[in-house]
């Protein structure tokens, strides 16, 4: 462990999470102004859901530096936001008596083929994203919020074991305190 004991944090556009939680905000922005109505609150709360999936991704990886408990509420937050978000496209299926993609239809397939794509972005989505039929483009951004979801639950998953094997701030402080202590004690 090094010297200090604030660990390196906020790297977070490096995170595949935050990767794909920026093009489902990207996303849902195109969808609410393309398909819903600009006067429903729907659109509110659906590009919030969307932002706040985002956002609490970048402000969990910020705050890791001086609180594991922090990161993980956060990313939690992130999660149940974008779940948030999930119910609310499949309101829109359901309201326009659409249904919601198997994982055998071809559309599905091929958008875990893209998902798992290196460095897929806005771009790789796009024809699906954008998508002329409102059915296609809801579609696909429940994938990618789905996807986006269960990076989460890996996250969380790994920001625990994380705590378990190292602590947290406290204790690294501490570690690194007594560390100092018998350094010191230990000269003439």
């Amino acid at each position: 462990m090094p010297k200090g004991f604030i660990p390196a944090h906020g790297g977070y556009r490096n995170l595949l999470s935050y990767q794909r939680a920026e093009i489902v905000y990207d996303a849902t922005v195109h969808f609410c102004r393309r398909f819903v109505n600009s006067r429903d609150r729907t659109v509110d709360q659906m590009i919030q859901a969307a932002r706040s999936g985002k956002q609490k991704i970048a402000e969990g990886s910020m705050a890791s530096a001086t609180s594991t408990e922090t990161e993980i509420k956060l990313t939690n937050v992130a999660r149940a936001s974008l779940h948030e978000l999930l119910l609310d496209y499949r309101d829109y299926l359901r309201g326009h008596e659409v249904a919601e993609w198997s994982k055998e239809h071809p559309y599905a397939r091929r958008l875990r083929q893209l998902v798992r794509a290196p460095n897929a972005n806005y771009e790789a989505f796009r024809k699906g994203i954008e998508h002329p039929d409102p059915a296609v483009a809801a579609n696909v951004i429940i994938g990618l919020v789905k996807v986006t979801i269960y990076l989460l639950d890996r996250q969380i998953g790994s920001q625990e074991s994380a705590f378990v094997e190292h602590g947290g701030m406290r204790e690294r402080m501490t570690r690194v305190r007594l560390s100092e202590r018998d350094r010191q004690n230990r000269q003439p």
